[in-house]
């Protein structure tokens, strides 16, 4: 059991759950009540919702996956085509930890990489998914098809990180700990809203053999295979059709850069949302503005969840 789990999360089972052949994905779980899958985004773990969790514990039983190739999950290695880090390969990881866990039918709240996870699972499964939250992001090709200087510049790591490997492996593996100050601090808040103690698992985390890999085989597939799925569901007018809310930060790239609800409603039926007082990380930076937004959407319909194994 990593050492951060007692000191972040007091209360949660550490569990590492078989999804595929050689791959584990690690999750913390705790609370009690209808099942709520929460996701991390780049470059962090589970670790970024310490501040939100208690309150979430109280409402609902969650489940916090670290993705492929971040923190404690496995991080096999790519594959030509990036396929077994496509979001497709990466949602099917979640809906097996699920499953194994008891849990069928889930809502689902995710940041920045985790919510594009999030995206694909609600797109592949839409059984499986009961309401989306999405903090942060546009839909992955609205972004790089609307990609301009100001978008390239502020979203740089886009584009270091898809580069042939062993290049920005080896760049990332130099100093893992200055990746993620420079990253994490580069945006809007600085590094003030960030608990040493989550930091520190940061760090550990990216320090860990093949996380560089898995990190830069993440956005790979988001530039390639990603896409192609993404464009077969648009050619193909596959919609979201489960309830949506998405927020940004309004210090943030997403609000200077996009127009979030228009881009979720190009892809969504039922999609509602607002730009919260923070920057990217909006679980560490405005926990409470989180938590008002969305927790009322989160908890309509209960009445329809089935009750948590």
């Amino acid at each position: 059991m990593p050492s951060e789990n007692d000191a972040l999360f007091p209360g949660f089972a550490a569990h590492d759950l078989t999804v595929a052949p050689g791959v584990q994905i690690h999750a913390a779980v705790g609370g009690s009540g209808p099942a709520l899958l929460v996701l991390h985004g780049h470059p962090q773990t589970h670790a970024i919702w310490h501040k939100v969790a208690p309150t979430l514990a109280r409402h609902f039983t969650l489940v916090l996956a670290d993705l492929r190739g971040y923190g404690d999950s496995s991080k096999p290695a790519g594959e030509a085509d990036h396929a077994n880090y496509s979001k497709r390969t990466m949602a099917a990881d979640m809906l097996a930890v699920m499953r194994a866990l008891g849990h069928e039918r889930f809502a689902v709240l995710a940041h920045d990489r985790g919510a594009r996870v999030a995206h694909r699972l609600a797109a592949d499964h839409p059984q499986a998914v009961r309401r989306l939250a999405l903090l942060d992001i546009a839909p992955t090709l609205a972004m790089y098809e609307q990609t301009d200087e100001r978008f390239a510049r502020a979203y740089w790591h886009w584009f270091f990180l898809i580069q042939r490997q062993p290049l920005p492996e080896r760049l990332l593996e130099a100093d893992p700990a200055a990746y993620l100050r420079d990253v994490m601090g580069g945006r809007s808040a600085g590094l003030a809203p960030f608990d040493p103690r989550a930091m520190a698992e940061y760090v550990r985390c990216l320090s860990l053999p093949g996380a560089a890999h898995g990190l830069c085989e993440d956005y790979r597939a988001a530039a390639g295979i990603d896409l192609e799925h993404d464009r077969a569901d648009r050619d193909a007018g596959r919609r979201l059709e489960m309830p949506l809310m998405v927020l940004w930060g309004r210090d943030g790239v997403i609000e200077r850069c996009f127009d979030a609800l228009a881009e979720w409603r190009r892809v969504a039926n039922d999609v509602r949302g607002m730009s919260l007082p923070c920057g990217h990380y909006v679980a560490e930076e405005a926990p409470d503005a989180l938590l008002a937004a969305v927790l009322p959407f989160l908890q309509e319909g209960l009445e329809d969840a089935p009750a948590a194994a």
